[in-house]
């Protein structure tokens, strides 16, 4: 008599914890291979500054090209977005906007691993890329200077001088960019939309600026924000005493190009200052750049007391500013008197 072959039947159940006892012996056995390898990607992560300088330039340009258009054609749309902590309008135009879905965008769309923060916001993406172009000046300075990615913050500011755009006072206007390695400003880039021109300075690698034949602190003239001028009116005074120049002007990059050698070509002569002093809070957006270009002609951009400013982290700078370049930096702390921004 012959038997049948007796059949091995496997429940379902049993088949799944077979599995998941395979998917975790695979998973122990690997897991440390594969963190391996995803740190190495992770740490792999570089840009190069050079490049990021040419995007910067490429990114404020774009931008400009929007703010001078809308301005041309008379489509701001202006509304308020709130008030300063002085009780001033901060006002927002479709220049703003459109400049920042071009600058925000093309940066991210570059370098997507950088951090970057603008001072518009409206989640709208834009397809802009980098054209691959870095203009011959910036060519000239060293390639293959790469830093970490999660080492350097962004900060751009769209439209500068907002309330002096709505007034037509545009020689006032800028797009800016700053990028900060671990919160020290190393590279800076001012762009002036209504004449073209675009200041621009890689830390300890080159600029396209100078600084003047001559500065004075006896007394000095010293720009100031069109917006409070009145109170920091008497602050100076204190100061340098009553024979000082004030200069009110609006946007805090045009202030600093105050500070430097412009060149001939302005259809309107910019102001000429040897100190700019801001004694309320102020954004890092809007002071980063002009701190970039000033470290890399030797100038300082310090708080009320003298201490350096740190471009990470919350977009708040607290201290006031102190801004020179080619004088005594110190000497000007000195004469300031006990000054608090955060009651003001």
């Amino acid at each position: 008599m012959t038997m049948a072959p007796m059949g091995i039947r496997l429940s379902p159940l049993g088949v799944a914890v077979f599995c998941l006892l395979g998917v975790g012996v695979i998973y122990h056995l690997y897991a440390g291979v594969l963190s391996n390898h995803l740190s190495y990607f992770r740490q792999k992560k570089k840009v190069d500054l050079r490049d990021l300088l040419a995007v910067s330039v490429e990114a404020a340009q774009l931008g400009g090209k929007e703010v001078k258009k809308v301005r041309e054609e008379d489509t701001l749309n202006e509304r308020s977005k709130g008030e300063t902590k002085e009780g001033a309008k901060e006002l927002l135009t479709m220049g703003d906007l459109q400049s920042h879905r071009k600058m925000f965008n093309l940066i991210k769309n570059t370098f997507p691993e950088i951090t970057v923060y603008s001072e518009e916001s409206d989640g709208k993406a834009d397809p802009v890329s980098w054209s691959q172009k870095i203009p011959e000046d910036i060519l000239k300075l060293e390639k293959g200077r790469e830093v970490s990615a999660d080492s350097l913050t962004v900060w751009i500011d769209p439209l500068d001088a907002t309330q002096e755009y709505t007034e037509k006072l545009v020689k006032y206007v800028t797009t800016m960019v700053c990028v900060a390695l671990e919160g020290k400003p190393v590279i800076g880039v001012i762009h002036q939309p209504f004449t073209g021109f675009t200041a621009w300075a890689m830390v300890g690698q080159g600029t396209n600026m100078a600084t003047r034949s001559s500065y004075s602190l006896n007394p000095p003239k010293v720009i100031v924000s069109r917006s409070h001028s009145g109170e920091v009116k008497s602050f100076l005074h204190t100061a340098f005493g009553n024979s000082t120049t004030i200069i009110p002007a609006g946007g805090a990059g045009y202030k600093v190009l105050s500070l430097l050698k412009m060149h001939s070509g302005q259809p309107e002569p910019i102001d000429e200052a040897d100190v700019y002093i801001h004694i309320t809070f102020i954004k890092k957006w809007d002071i980063c750049a002009g701190a970039a270009l000033l470290n890399a002609l030797g100038g300082h951009m310090t708080t009320l007391k003298g201490d350096n400013i740190d471009y990470s982290g919350t977009p708040v700078n607290e201290g006031g500013l102190v801004a020179s370049v080619d004088v005594d930096h110190k000497a000007i702390l000195e004469k300031l008197p006990n000054w608090d921004p955060s009651k003001h």
